[in-house]
């Protein structure tokens, strides 16, 4: 506790600083999830304070980030578009996601998986942090020149026919629910259609209008409708933000040059009653649990997003890893990344029940932290607090923050997000993959694959997609390199090694000796199961070396069973030199050792194969 509270002052200034920094961010990472401004502030508040007390890295902070807030808005608007457009019906459901990816959070830290995020491929992690960057730039140029679909009249009337039989689907739907036969009951099913008033279509049109818009592809396939519906004035309060929030940058880094572009640009708005549209209202008080989380929880309801819910935890996981790195080399100090997995869990579980989104490590507001004094826990927990104040005090003034500033914030993250070094080296990677006649790098095609994918189709399952490519094409390459150093070749054509070089010439034609340098797995047998074929029949005996051979899996288990059991059938005896432990362990299981090959048959060194082979082995020439 002593050495909790031994720089007291420093994490009390950094904690402040820290929160005045993540609370624009959190703000706008909130309109931009779908759940309003209030979402990314509670989310804010609980993520930086409990990731901080529970958490492995002493000058994290912690919040709603862009990666996190990219795929929470996958999970919301699909559980919303499933919920007819009602978001207070959806809410308990998308919440219950985020608590499921808190959960599993906590669960990788209990198992002990936070040393493994590390193996996630980086043309994985490019590509996803890029269509990050692309989505939400994309995403927030509608709100930046100030068009929002839902509000334009002559664009929502084009989805009313569409909005009158989705009303009609849902009236069978709930009568199929109710267990009404729809024949048996039609004169009730007319009625129920004969009360669909106006407002009940067009509610319904701008539903559909708003998922037409939404996401990269809407985005583009309304910007020339919005084009021509251009409000000047959000469009003014959105670039000053950006040239603000990168021009101050010039003069200064010690102030916050995003919170100097909030309050610059937002106070004019307001001082000089300028016509701007202003954010959804923040709720005042003390954020409350949301009770329905609880009382409509169903496992079924969640099957579905179960994949996305380990998204969550996993990008979490890195997110926050590579920023506790980052804290490290800065304070020269060690994380655990374990306890840290944990600490975000319970950060990200907590917050869901309050109604907030989800987040992780946030570099910037960590490094803010660290060059402001910040040096344990009190710092990350102050934030939260700071956050906490600003709501319970200051919430009706932030609720009269204009969108477009917000917009031009998240325009700035966009472009901040992605990955230029990885861009930058596309040019320079090795061409590793032939594709018809053309060569290119498997690593480009694997961080193009989730680029394109996250952006225009689904972050969750392209970073799956990615995932599975990566693996495989590694798995391909291995298996290559291993198939190339363990070409099957006879003595006379394979370079002999150097204890070979006194071997006996009048046996060479009866004794095939064979090397296998490197792992005998999957992406290798193919190559193996050549041997038996190879083989010169005039050759009685077969020396397999193995000293090189440290790894067998299951499948280079079986494909030296195929091998071995044929060389029986023909009488070829097979002598093994120098098999490794592993391997061997493997052969016993399966009683390759001894059925196959007797114990007396397995050598040490190849001196003692030699020896053998010498007096068993007759020169029939």
């Amino acid at each position: 506790m002593k050495n909790l509270f031994s720089n007291i002052k420093g994490d009390i200034f950094g904690g402040i600083t820290a929160g005045i920094v993540a609370l624009p961010l959190a703000l706008a990472f909130g309109v931009s999830s779908g759940l309003g401004p209030a979402a990314g502030l509670y989310g804010a508040i609980f993520i930086s304070f409990f990731a901080a007390l529970f958490g492995g890295t002493s000058t994290q902070i912690s919040g709603p980030t862009a990666p996190m807030t990219a795929v929470s808005m996958v999970v919301i608007a699909s559980i919303i578009a499933i919920h007819d457009g009602n978001v207070e019906k959806a809410l308990p459901y998308i919440l219950s996601v985020f608590i499921l990816a808190g959960l599993m959070q906590i669960s990788l830290g209990l198992l002990g998986m936070g040393k493994y995020i590390k193996y996630i491929p980086y043309p994985v992690v490019s590509g996803f942090m890029t269509a990050i960057g692309v989505i939400i730039l994309v995403t927030q140029i509608l709100p930046a020149i100030g068009y929002y679909p839902k509000e334009d009249k002559d664009f929502v009337n084009q989805f009313k026919p569409q909005a009158k039989e989705v009303i009609l689907q849902n009236i069978l739907k709930d009568e199929v629910g109710e267990d009404i036969l729809v024949l048996d009951h039609f004169k009730q099913t007319i009625t129920k259609a004969n009360a669909i008033t106006n407002d009940d279509t067009f509610n319904e049109a701008k539903t559909l209008a708003g998922k037409e818009a939404s996401g990269v592809i809407g985005a583009i396939k309304v910007l020339p409708r919005a084009l021509q519906f251009i409000n000047w004035l959000e469009l003014a309060l959105a670039i000053a933000t950006i040239v603000i929030i990168y021009g101050f940058k010039r003069i200064t880094t010690a102030i916050p040059s995003t919170l100097v572009a909030l309050l610059a640009v937002s106070g004019v708005a307001y001082v000089f009653k300028l016509p701007y549209r202003p954010i959804e209202e923040i709720p005042t008080g003390m954020p409350m649990p949301n009770m329905a989380i609880f009382t409509e929880f169903s496992l079924t309801s969640l099957t579905p997003y179960v994949f996305t819910a380990l998204t969550l935890a996993l990008l979490g996981a890195i997110d926050s890893l590579l920023t506790s790195v980052v804290a490290d080399n800065m304070t020269k100090t060690k994380h655990k990344p374990n306890k840290e997995l944990i600490g975000q869990g319970i950060g990200n579980t907590i917050a869901a029940i309050f109604n907030g989104i989800p987040g992780a490590g946030a570099t910037i507001r960590t490094v803010v932290n660290i060059n402001s004094g910040g040096k344990t826990k009190i710092s990350g927990m102050v934030a939260g607090i700071v956050l906490l104040v600003v709501l319970l005090a200051l919430g009706p003034v932030a609720s009269q923050i204009p969108a477009a500033v917000l917009a031009g914030i998240l325009i700035t993250v966009g472009i901040g997000v992605m990955d230029y070094k990885g861009l930058k080296a596309i040019p320079s990677l090795p061409r590793d993959l032939k594709i018809g006649p053309l060569k290119v790098s498997s690593e480009v095609i694997i961080m193009l694959v989730v680029l394109v994918l996250s952006s225009v189709w689904n972050l969750v399952y392209a970073v799956g997609i990615g995932l599975v490519i990566a693996s495989l094409m590694f798995m391909k390459k291995i298996g290559d390199l291993t198939a190339k150093r363990s070409d099957v070749k006879s003595l006379l054509e394979e370079k002999a090694w150097k204890d070979e070089d006194n071997f006996p010439k009048n046996l060479k034609e009866e004794v095939f000796i064979k090397h296998i340098k490197g792992p005998l797995f999957f992406g290798s047998t193919s190559e193996f199961q050549q041997l038996a074929s190879q083989i010169p029949s005039t050759a009685s005996t077969v020396i397999i070396r193995t000293g090189k051979m440290q790894y067998m899996d299951q499948s280079g288990l079986y494909a030296m069973e195929d091998v071995l059991v044929d060389l029986k059938k023909n009488n070829v005896n097979v002598l093994f030199v120098n098999l490794l432990q592993q391997p061997r362990y493997m052969m016993e299981r399966i009683d390759i050792i001894p059925d196959l090959i007797p114990t007396e048959h397995l050598f040490s060194n190849f001196d003692d194969a030699v020896a053998w082979v010498k007096e068993n082995v007759k020169d029939t020439y």
